[in-house]
């Protein structure tokens, strides 16, 4: 008895994008990587699988994803290795193998892994843009790094956009906050989330960034970080928020940011989409990490940078009805009724010269061929049959996707690019 094969399926927490849908992710990469390219930052692409102590050294053997979400595999040569969770930790450990010039500006396109439950913009597989500035502790740097990222957002049309701003100071007042901090969770600990009750001592500023309600409640009147900088924390604090006011970008300073990885001194921020309804509505955020470099086994070397998931941001742009999808780019689509042979040489040529061009094939009929002539969106039909190849002609039918649908003319076969460029112009006839 014959069986029947199994019809596979993405694994749980990815997903396939498919066009019409991934011309707007094309479209995203391009509006980004030309605005970072104008602010002096290169393309960067490293491995997706790295030395699992990038990560754990990176980020944080504490933090969640290094304990709980990161995708770990030992390779065929007993390596231990794991599966890029985010960009910042990878893009740093190539400018510790590598050593470009100061200030090294890098962007970046990629996925990443988590495994994690999956919803709404948030995937076991997901994908980030970013940026990573590297040498300058310049905290102009830092307005740079916050300014490109919301430019990103007006870009795109956004408009409901909120940047939240902090700062985790650094080696000189951090740990002092953090004494004050427990002091005064050590009264409401029996108010805090089942997580955090029994384990706030560990990592008391995680609970700052808990989104559960009985930690927020008791959490409100918990000490300021940012009240509490040394006189070098507060002054580039103060910089990058004189900087911002400066270039007119809008932020609201929040007491709860923190960020969720170890490797974050100084300055913090995080975009929220606030037209998405549902908790996990961060489009974005970033901060410094002035000792990453140094815990990835480089000299001391100070950075800063940002992610921006791409899933969570096309939904911010779904809500807000904006950056929707791309028009199809063809110029023409040929319905050959002589055996194919003039679609093939035909498609060949318009595409040689820089026009989009399509075809059917296994030879369809004339109605099937104009049909998907329609679907494709192309700006006209080159129709070739008998009459016109006795002619050395060809007949141009206007589609609707550009108007004036069903409009034909006779043009010289030598003429077609010429004509073809017209229309797609929209040059008159």
């Amino acid at each position: 008895m014959a069986t029947t094969a199994q019809a596979f399926q993405a694994p749980t927490g990815t997903r396939d994008v498919l066009a019409p849908e991934s011309r707007r992710w094309e479209a995203l990469v391009g509006v980004f990587a030309a605005m970072a390219e104008r602010a002096g930052y290169g393309l960067v692409i490293s491995p997706l699988f790295e030395d699992v102590r990038v990560f754990v050294r990176g980020m944080g053997e504490g933090t969640d994803v290094v304990s709980k979400e990161m995708y770990e595999l030992e390779d065929k040569g007993g390596r231990h290795l794991a599966l890029r969770p985010e960009g910042t930790a990878s893009v740093v450990r190539a400018f510790v193998e590598h050593r470009p010039g100061l200030v090294w500006k890098a962007w970046y396109a990629t996925p990443a892994f988590r495994y994690e439950r999956p919803q709404a913009g948030r995937l076991r597989q997901h994908h980030q843009l970013g940026v990573e500035a590297l040498g300058s502790d310049d905290a102009d740097l830092d307005t740079e790094v916050i300014a490109l990222a919301g430019g990103l957002y007006d870009t795109l049309g956004l408009s409901r956009v909120e940047l939240r701003l902090g700062s985790m100071g650094d080696a000189s007042c951090l740990p002092a906050y953090v004494e004050a901090l427990v002091a005064f969770l050590d009264g409401v600990a029996d108010q805090l989330c089942a997580e955090h009750g029994p384990r706030y001592q560990a990592n008391p500023l995680r609970v700052l960034d808990c989104k559960r309600e009985e930690c927020r409640n008791a959490t409100f009147d918990a000490p300021h970080l940012v009240d509490r900088l040394c006189l070098d924390c507060a002054a580039h604090f103060s910089r990058v928020c004189d900087g911002l006011d400066r270039l007119g970008v809008r932020y609201v300073v929040d007491h709860r940011l923190v960020r969720g990885f170890d490797y974050y001194t100084r300055t913090t921020f995080e975009f929220v989409g606030l037209a998405l309804e549902s908790a996990q509505n961060g489009v974005g955020g970033g901060g410094r990490y002035n000792g990453l470099v140094e815990a990835l086994g480089g000299p001391p070397t100070p950075g800063i940078g940002f992610g921006i998931g791409i899933e969570r941001l096309l939904l911010a742009c779904d809500a807000e009805g904006v950056f929707g999808v791309a028009a199809p780019s063809l110029a023409a689509y040929v319905v050959d009724l002589t055996g194919g042979q003039a679609a093939r040489d035909l498609t060949h040529e318009l595409r040689a010269a820089g026009l989009g061009a399509d075809r059917a094939f296994d030879h369809r009929s004339l109605k099937a061929q104009l049909k998907a002539a329609d679907r494709s969106g192309a700006a006209v039909a080159v129709i070739v049959g008998p009459d016109e190849v006795a002619a050395g002609t060809v007949t141009l039918r206007r589609l609707r996707a550009v108007g004036a649908g069903g409009h034909q003319e006779q043009v010289p076969r030598g003429a077609l690019v010429e004509r073809v460029g017209q229309l797609t112009q929209g040059a008159s006839p």
